[in-house]
């Protein structure tokens, strides 16, 4: 059994969805995240790619300050190519769905390769450890994309 979604959410996620594809091919993003003690705003620049529906975020070390508040308020607001989002992030805790959204990222990011490759190599012989990390991102007012 299907369940109708109203006119109106169906417009606003394709809506949403093609304010994305607009903005899809630019290298960057501001992430604005709130701090988990203070509650203040603070803005970061990282990578980001769409893959069909799904939005991910991911960094190369899961300790960083903005990872850690994304995880405690998960709300977030993106500026990408002067596009305005609001969405809400869910960490991948789950290997699989961090190994697709990190798949993704390394298709858009493919001039980094090399770099990203010596990691992967250093992190196999044990020299460096896989910190890395990703976000799926919902966003507010379309429908989720899970």
């Amino acid at each position: 059994m299907s369940v109708a979604v109203p006119a109106e959410e169906k417009s606003m996620e394709s809506s949403t969805l093609a304010r994305l594809k607009k903005v899809a091919a630019k290298q960057t993003l501001t992430l604005t995240h709130y701090g988990r003690k203070s509650g203040n705003p603070y803005e970061v620049t990282i990578w980001f790619v769409l893959d069909g529906k799904k939005f991910y975020i991911s960094t190369a070390n899961v300790n960083r300050q903005w990872v850690r508040n994304v995880q405690k308020t998960p709300q977030i607001k993106l500026s990408i190519g002067g596009e305005k989002f609001e969405g809400t992030a869910r960490f991948l805790a789950d290997r699989a769905e961090h190994e697709r959204a990190m798949a993704a990222i390394r298709r858009k990011y493919w001039m980094y390769m090399p770099i990203m490759a010596l990691g992967q190599i250093l992190t196999a012989i044990g020299v460096m450890r896989d910190n890395s990390g990703s976000f799926e991102v919902s966003f507010a007012g379309a429908e989720h994309t899970s």
